[in-house]
């Protein structure tokens, strides 16, 4: 069988056909960024006190702030506790204003919010106090049903399911409606299918492009999240206001290519052939019936499965390595994301800029990649990502900029970090491997995405702890991603036999840059 790489060049690396096919994926991107991150501005924080209503029925006439004063204890800055009042007593208001109240206890009847504050789910649900950790629990069944997804995708789920995914309350904990758990396992396929996609269809020069472009799509999902949120307070608008437009998606189904080089491999050639004359036909480009010609049935002998990922040292050692660094990026990637507003400055702003840094981090690595390869850009990435992440533990919480400055870094590198991973990932595994090692690459991730929020409950023993976390596991996955080989400039390789002969050459011969 003739070499796909001199086919796809003859049909064009990157024209007209190609630079389609990146823009329709791209249009996902914004949707699957909202999913993402939504939480954050439904969950945040809001100011509110104990409910204690119980002193109206010894003295009615109390104005707000006497009530206050009376019931509420103070914290030492001044302000009133949040989650703690005076215990109720059967005396009279002339006992209470002259002795006081001295014992306290937590919230019994609930909690009061500010009346001209739209409804949320904090407020809805009274997610405050000892029930705030049921917001980290919802945001680990989400990353439960993102490890799913990376085995069970599907588009038709993540459209269905994404209006339908309201939260439901009761007394002892929250729970995700079924349709909310299911809602993220068909995201995280669209996401992995879409950005493989694009990587197949496009020559070795530009292989970079597709990731780089649909990442930004996706953080200008991040960016549009903010401002959107800051317009509609109200959760349940915002919920239908952010899924709406992932329904003009349908027609996915009838526009989106094979990837040829997929049904090339699975002894699909008349289907990969029409495939390659169409693009060429789109691209202005024509391909020679005796190279076309060439293109015959593999060889059952020939496929691989997940066996073979670990069967060969070679192999074995990439895909434990590459393992471990989705992993990690996906880890640190949530743990800052979803702790943006703990930064110390305003929410909306702080994801603004988060969404907003995440465009340089990936248009930049288009040409780091090229200049450095991917194994020194994958490496120093997570190092600087950790580095950031470490230095964070001995600044002041009232240096918020400071804060928010390294903050901001650590976010820019790790997710440079996890733009190379998409990219290396995809020139690491032979084609007859390569959706199941980033099937398996995507399970690490989310097993990374799972634990993320629930790093943040350990806070409550030291505040330091989850950020020594999040910073000491990338410096470890950037020191070993020195040991993987380069692939910069190397056609894709095919089956695993080629690709342990490329991992053993790179030692003996330089790789071209392209």
């Amino acid at each position: 069988m003739t070499d796909f790489g001199e086919i796809l060049k003859t049909v064009g690396d990157f024209g007209r056909f190609q630079k389609c096919l990146v823009l329709l994926i791209s249009l996902a991107c914004p949707s699957i960024a909202f999913h993402m991150f939504s939480q954050l501005f439904m969950v945040m924080h809001v100011p509110h006190h104990c409910d204690t209503s119980w002193i109206h029925e010894i003295s009615p006439n109390l104005t707000k702030e006497q009530q206050l004063n009376l019931t509420i204890p103070r914290k030492t800055s001044g302000s009133y506790k949040e989650c703690h009042m005076y215990t109720p007593v059967d005396q009279g208001m002339d006992s209470i204003l002259e002795y006081g109240l001295n014992s306290t206890e937590t919230c019994q009847k609930g909690w009061v919010y500010p009346s001209e504050q739209e409804q949320m789910l904090v407020t809805q649900f009274d997610l405050v106090c000892d029930r705030k950790k049921l917001n980290d629990i919802s945001q680990f069944i989400y990353m439960l049903g993102l490890l799913l997804g990376a085995v069970i995708s599907s588009s038709l789920i993540s459209s269905i399911t994404s209006l339908g995914g309201n939260y439901y309350v009761s007394l002892s904990g929250i729970e995700k409606s079924p349709l909310n758990g299911a809602e993220p396992l068909g995201f995280l396929g669209v996401q992995s299918v879409l950005m493989f996609l694009g990587t197949e269809w496009v020559g070795v020069s530009y292989r970079t492009h597709p990731v780089a472009i649909s990442h930004c799509c996706f953080s200008i999902g991040q960016m549009a999240l903010a401002g959107l949120a800051y317009g509609v307070r109200n959760w349940k608008l915002l919920q239908i206001a952010g899924s709406a437009p992932i329904f003009g998606l349908f027609f996915y189904i009838w526009v989106l290519p094979e990837s040829a080089r997929w049904l090339a491999m699975k002894g699909k050639i008349e289907e990969a052939k029409k495939l390659l004359q169409k693009a060429a036909s789109v691209n202005k480009q024509s391909i020679p019936p005796e190279l076309l010609d060439q293109m015959t049935p593999e060889k059952k002998g020939q496929s691989g499965n997940i066996l073979d990922l670990f069967r060969k040292p070679h192999l074995r050692k990439s895909t434990l390595i590459m393992f471990y660094a989705w992993f990690v990026n996906s880890l640190v990637y949530y743990g800052l994301s979803l702790n943006v507003g703990s930064f110390g400055l305003d929410i909306y702003l702080a994801q603004l800029v988060f969404g907003a840094v995440e465009i340089p981090a990936r248009f930049g690595c288009i040409f780091l990649l090229q200049w450095f390869g991917r194994k020194k850009c994958q490496g120093c990435f997570l190092l600087l990502g950790g580095a950031m992440c470490l230095i964070m533990t001995g600044i002041p919480k009232d240096l918020p900029v400071v804060v928010m400055t390294l903050a901001v870094i650590g976010k820019f590198a790790i997710t440079a970090s996890l733009y190379t991973s998409y990219v290396y990932c995809a020139e690491l595994f032979p084609t007859v491997l390569r959706q199941t090692g980033l099937g398996l690459c995507s399970v690490s991730a989310r097993v990374g995405g799972i634990i993320s929020p629930l790093v943040g409950l350990l806070d409550k023993y030291h505040p330091a702890i989850s950020m020594v976390i999040f910073g000491s596991t990338p410096v470890t996955a950037g020191i070993l991603c020195f040991l993987l080989p380069e692939t910069c400039g190397k056609e894709l390789q095919d089956h695993t036999e080629a690709a342990v002969a490329n991992n053993q050459d790179f030692g003996h011969t330089r790789s071209t840059r392209f």
